[in-house]
């Protein structure tokens, strides 16, 4: 068990299941959910006020498809990292919006955790510790920040 306090997590998705879900696996890795926000307004006011570590946003919100926009928002003026987590993987422009990466959906309740896992370890230590587990695929601007950017071996 880590002796630091646990990553804040503010989770923006519209659909309920799945944002219930997402609280659910945050809190089971031994991360804590601060806020849900299912616009983007609302996700961009609620980062402001929270200052979480990380934020994972959707792209389809209730507002639209513009989870793009409150994604670059959030990472631009409140600070945090975010990733994606959604189905619209062709929606995100090439610099991923300021974003770490993305997580398809659909996604499983194992992918997310290892996915979760290994933002922390990137996060609290600056550098990835190995290549991302599969279903998180991280930016480039990310593979190089975190010295992820290698060649992938089989």
């Amino acid at each position: 068990m880590s002796s630091e306090p646990p990553l804040n997590i503010l989770i923006v998705e519209d659909e309920v299941l799945l944002a219930v879900e997402l609280q659910f696996i945050v809190r089971e890795v031994g991360c804590r959910d601060v806020g849900l926000a299912m616009s983007s307004d609302e996700a961009v006011e609620l980062a402001s006020q929270l200052t979480p570590d990380l934020a994972l946003v959707d792209v389809h919100l209730q507002d639209g498809p513009t989870g793009v926009d409150a994604a670059r928002r959030i990472a631009c003026d409140c600070g945090a990292v975010v990733l994606f987590m959604t189905a619209n993987v062709l929606r995100l422009p090439e610099d991923f919006a300021g974003a770490c990466g993305v997580v398809g959906k659909p996604y499983s309740e194992h992918g997310v955790k290892l996915a979760l896992s290994y933002l922390e370890t990137c996060l609290r230590q600056g550098q990835a510790p190995g290549p991302p587990p599969i279903g998180l695929h991280l930016s480039p601007a990310y593979q190089r920040r975190w010295g992820a950017d290698y060649a992938m071996t089989a």
